[in-house]
């Protein structure tokens, strides 16, 4: 299967809040793909958050959109290189303005920890030790 680019794409309320809030977790923008209604956050080189006023991102849909304070309409999972590098995500991104999601889950070869941005949607921060998964 060749390599693919995947594109998330979440309504927000407030796109400079919700830039701040990313920029303070180490995330980076496509300024080519960057106007006052909508951005591209950079994940990885092949990972990336569209955030989209609810204005913008009603013209890629007929559905309702949900009230993500209220509703889930996804789970956003990241990766972490260690288990220190959940907790660090998960505290920045209390700091700067998001809330707790759930406890952190503890499986011993897996560390998860999750928090809510500004919007309401839910990240989940995960570690997988490299060892288990090549055994």
């Amino acid at each position: 299967m060749p390599s693919r680019k995947m594109f998330v794409n979440l309504a927000v309320r407030d796109l400079q809040r919700t830039v701040d809030f990313f920029t303070q977790l180490g995330f980076t923008f496509n300024p080519q793909f960057t106007d006052a209604s909508a951005t591209c956050m950079i994940v990885s080189e092949d990972a990336y958050v569209m955030l989209l006023v609810h204005d913008r991102f009603a013209d890629f849909t007929k559905k309702q959109i949900v009230d993500s304070t209220t509703q889930t309409e996804v789970l956003v999972a990241l990766s972490a290189e260690s288990r220190a590098d959940v907790e660090q995500m998960v505290s920045r991104a209390l700091a700067a303005g998001g809330s707790p999601a759930n406890e952190p889950q503890d499986h011993g070869f897996m560390y998860g920890h999750s928090f809510q941005d500004p919007d309401g949607h839910i990240w989940e921060v995960m570690w997988i030790d490299p060892a288990a998964i090549q055994s």
